[in-house]
């Protein structure tokens, strides 16, 4: 794996485009991810994933493997998105877009369509409850579970150390078990 990212590296400092375009297909979800944990505004969103990719270019020459690539890549969006957020002397922002349901979201379903939209249902209130945490809970918990990232990986982009990420995701999957079995049980009192 790390030979083919050495590879892929080497070809895009070469000046291979399409080599470029794979890693931002690659990591294109990870950067939009963080990007939309700390900043509101959807134009501003666009821009500043557009910015990182713009930046791990730059700096591709100056990567020295000594963490994966996508460590390298979040930790640029992190950084991106605070001196942002610091020149626009704005408070992080937890992000409370709507559940947008698109048609890739429905294709392949192999289960029965109510159980496919109870899970779906399951999936939305999840989502919108992470939204509600704070930005740093959010982020941790999204690069640990959507992302695989480990502690380590995590406190490197973040500079935490790995107690705290561990601390931290655990307070945070206690406030998401908290929030949805209240949700749950208000939900079967008005049933």
């Amino acid at each position: 794996m790390m030979n083919d990212t050495r590879k892929l590296v080497a070809r895009i400092i070469s000046g291979d485009p399409g080599s470029f375009q794979k890693l931002v297909t690659d990591h294109q979800r990870l950067v939009g991810q963080i990007v939309f944990r700390m900043v509101s505004n959807p134009t501003e969103r666009e821009d500043l994933c557009q910015d990182v990719f713009v930046r791990v270019y730059q700096n591709l020459d100056r990567f020295q493997f000594q963490a994966k690539l996508s460590t390298w890549i979040a930790r640029i969006a992190y950084n991106t998105c605070l001196n942002f957020l610091e020149k626009k002397r704005l408070p992080l922002y937890e992000d409370h877009s709507p559940a947008g349901e698109t048609i890739d979201d429905c294709t392949g379903v192999a289960e029965a369509p109510d159980r496919w939209a109870e899970n779906r249902q399951a999936s939305v209130r999840l989502s919108e409850e992470i939204d509600n945490l704070p930005v740093m809970y959010g982020t941790i918990v999204s690069l640990y579970h959507l992302h695989e990232m480990t502690y380590a990986e995590i406190g490197e982009i973040l500079q935490l150390p790995d107690g705290t990420v561990k601390s931290y995701l655990f307070r945070a999957r206690k406030m998401l078990k908290e929030r949805m079995t209240a949700k749950f049980e208000r939900e079967e009192l008005c049933a």
